[in-house]
């Protein structure tokens, strides 16, 4: 299956429910094993499936982990060697705990690519492909995301075999429900706009996105020091301070959290009214990823974005 629907129309859901009812109904051996496996970009997004499988499987005989890059790796293998039926991954974890012997993917029945176009691209594709050639031949793939460049689509269907493809809305278009607006403003006088923007907005919790790791610590310390609550996301961030800053942006203990394109996808914060893009992204298909963290499920939202002279060849 190829599917293809805006960000927050639950994709998630559309994998995950019929992966556990296929497996609530088939009789599983006595010994546990990892009958499903989904792959996904960042340890933001697997942590979030697996709070979505929490919640899908709370009355089920099924149990899943979570396994990422960053972490000690002793209580992720410890889980395993219990047994799991459902493994959510990112890919350098998952080659790693293989490599030591510690996963076994022999028995593995669905194949789930989250954010496919991403898992397709050149910094994991390699992966990918290392993982497709240690599961078993006989599996169903099952790849999944709001937005699919043509040659990621040509390089998809070389693995799928037929796939049934399904697109809810035509690839890679924006939610209508988000009201979206930009600013021409000069680079130098970003910042006092983003306070002023702030100051005059009722939006409880704002995401806003920056280029740079470091530009987008800059950004949180200069609307602390004005007063505004913030934090910063990124890779450079060890992952309890990652957990940390999205923990406190989601229970609103915090307003804003400036982070990279690593919160672009995927991450779903409940009822967050307005994305704030402080550097417009050169990729069409990012604009679409991180605007869709608001209006989701339905819900109206509202997208600003910030652009000086040299980002209106981006707009």
């Amino acid at each position: 299956v190829m599917g293809c629907a805006q960000t927050g129309t639950g994709k998630t859901a559309a994998f995950c429910i019929p992966m556990l009812d296929y497996m609530a109904k088939k009789e599983s051996t006595s010994r546990k094993v990892i009958r499903g496996l989904i792959l996904t970009p960042t340890r933001e997004l697997a942590i979030q499936i697996g709070e979505n499988l929490e919640a899908y499987s709370k009355h089920l005989p099924i149990n899943y982990t979570v396994i990422f890059g960053g972490v000690s790796q002793h209580k992720q293998v410890e889980i395993i060697q219990k047994g799991v039926d459902i493994l959510v991954a990112t890919p350098g974890r998952l080659l790693d705990l293989i490599a030591q012997g510690y996963i076994k993917l022999y028995d593995v029945d669905f194949f789930v690519l989250d954010e496919a176009d991403r898992m397709l691209d050149m910094g994991f594709i390699n992966d990918v492909q290392k993982i497709l050639r240690i599961i078993p031949e006989q599996r169903q793939n099952l790849f999944f995301s709001a937005t699919m460049a043509p040659e990621i689509l040509s390089l998809a269907g070389r693995i799928l075999l037929d796939p049934v493809r399904v697109e809810v809305t035509p690839v890679s278009s924006t939610a209508e429900k988000i009201q979206q607006s930009v600013y021409f403003v000069d680079r130098t006088n970003k910042q006092s706009l983003l306070a002023d923007v702030l100051n005059n907005h009722s939006a409880e919790q704002v995401l806003i996105f920056g280029k740079m790791k470091h530009a987008c610590d800059r950004i949180a310390k200069a609307l602390n020091r004005k007063g505004i609550t913030a934090d910063s996301l990124h890779g450079d961030k060890s992952q309890n301070a990652r957990e940390r800053a999205l923990g406190n942006f989601k229970s609103k203990e915090i307003r804003c959290l400036v982070a990279t394109d690593i919160a672009a996808r995927g991450i779903d914060i409940e009822g967050m009214e307005l994305v704030i893009n402080f550097d417009l992204p050169n990729v069409p298909e990012t604009y679409v990823h991180r605007i869709g963290r608001t209006g989701r499920a339905g819900r109206s939202g509202e997208a600003i974005s910030f652009c000086d002279y040299e980002e209106k060849a981006f707009l």
